[in-house]
């Protein structure tokens, strides 16, 4: 929803950032590669120890490269390439496996079992939900609909890690909590599409 609606405004925005990143010899899959290593072993390392401010800045930081690789590989000699694609998908979810998995840790550490459940149970409805688009897709039926695609996943998890991060105690579960009825809307959602054709 927040991709399809934001998107012509921000690509006007970022496209001069773009061309000069190509312009030096950075490509499109590389800038991929660096945000999804940057955000995962971020998340990973400060999540797990409890540090989630800085955790989350990081992460959030790393995580712009998604705003830039498409943009730079329509921009490209060569434009946009299954490979590519497939690469950018793929690190989205090890990216979004990396942060659940840093919040498990912490719990585990802590010995709060409801907040690695509600983080387990994110990380299986993140997982879901592009699983299913690939497989209607694959099927040759269009199923990019639903309420909370990775776009607004990732803002409501990177903002309560965040607000965790600076003292607000509900927020992680209350995010977490939010992610997960949402996801299994979201789930619906696209399960309702793939009947209905």
């Amino acid at each position: 929803m927040i991709q399809n609606r934001f998107k012509a405004p921000v690509t006007a925005l970022i496209t001069p950032s773009c061309r000069f990143l190509l312009r030096i010899g950075i490509t499109a899959n590389w800038l991929t590669f660096i945000g999804a290593i940057g955000s995962s072993v971020s998340a990973l390392y400060f999540f797990s120890k409890g540090d989630f401010f800085l955790g989350t800045l990081l992460v959030s930081l790393f995580a712009l490269s998604d705003l830039f690789d498409g943009t730079m590989a329509r921009l490209s000699e060569q434009g946009t390439t299954k490979w590519g694609a497939l690469i950018d998908s793929t690190l989205d979810r090890a990216t979004d496996a990396a942060i659940y998995a840093g919040v498990i840790s912490y719990a585990i550490s802590r010995d709060n079992k409801n907040l690695a459940l509600l983080a387990l149970l994110a990380l299986i409805t993140g997982a879901l939900i592009p699983y299913i688009r690939a497989k209607a897709e694959s099927l040759g039926i269009a199923c990019s609909v639903g309420i909370a695609e990775r776009a607004e996943r990732l803002i409501i998890i990177l903002t309560a890690t965040g607000l965790y991060g600076l003292g607000v105690n509900i927020a992680l579960a209350g995010g977490l909590l939010l992610i997960n009825i949402l996801g299994l809307i979201t789930i619906v959602q696209r399960l309702l599409v793939v009947a209905r054709s």
